[in-house]
């Protein structure tokens, strides 16, 4: 292996719970109507994506006002508090070490910068990707597939880190091993965990010598 490529919510920053809890009440406020499955759905999904799908929901902007607006919600909540997972500084510090790193997100880049600025990580990754910068968002591989072309790797020599569904899928058809980290409150169904090459329970896990450097 000569890169880790880490998705950033749900995997860094403990950011699915603010993101329902902002996209809920977004879709509330704005005539819309949230359903039992619309959180499972929107991860991984591109900014262009969910806030099309936002929209078809009820929410009565259109999509682009949509994705400002909620962006902008977001971008507050992390400025008042970064909710980083428990260990993710100290897992990117310890396997920058020994790997290049990447990023490959379904985060706007505005969010990305914001979370790795705000938690000092900047300075550890090469190269970092929004899914605003490719065609299509997880469970396709377009963002993990840049984020290899960045780095100058190839996607098989990259091993990527990932919670969700979408994502263990994205990584997984883009030719990455994956690691998954299952998040507690929005676990992957067994058929998506079943793609990955180690499940680990936390970050703490997440060494050198399991990935093989």
């Amino acid at each position: 292996m000569e890169a880790c490529v880490f998705d950033l919510d749900g995997v860094l920053v403990d950011s699915e719970p603010v993101w329902e809890e902002v996209r809920r009440a977004f879709v509330a406020e704005h005539g819309g109507t949230w359903r039992a499955d619309t959180q499972s759905r929107l991860m991984g999904m591109s900014t262009g994506e969910w806030s099309a799908y936002l929209h078809e929901l009820g929410a009565r902007f259109p999509p682009d006002e949509i994705a400002r607006r909620v962006v902008d919600l977001m971008a507050e909540r992390y400025r008042d508090h970064l909710p980083l997972m428990r260990g993710a500084p100290e897992a990117v510090r310890r396997l920058a070490d020994h790997f290049t790193l990447g990023l490959a997100s379904s985060s706007p880049r505005r969010l990305i910068d914001v979370v790795l600025e705000s938690g000092d990580l900047h300075d550890c990754f090469d190269a970092t990707v929004s899914t605003e910068e490719v065609a299509r968002g997880k469970p396709a591989p377009d963002g993990y597939l840049e984020a290899a072309r960045r780095l100058g790797v190839e996607p098989g020599a990259c091993v990527a880190v990932e919670d969700s569904a979408n994502g263990l899928r994205s990584a997984d058809a883009a030719g990455m091993r994956v690691v998954a980290v299952p998040h507690p409150r929005y676990p992957p169904g067994p058929d998506a965990l079943a793609l990955a090459w180690r499940v680990v329970d936390d970050l703490d896990a997440l060494t050198p010598e399991l990935l093989g450097g």
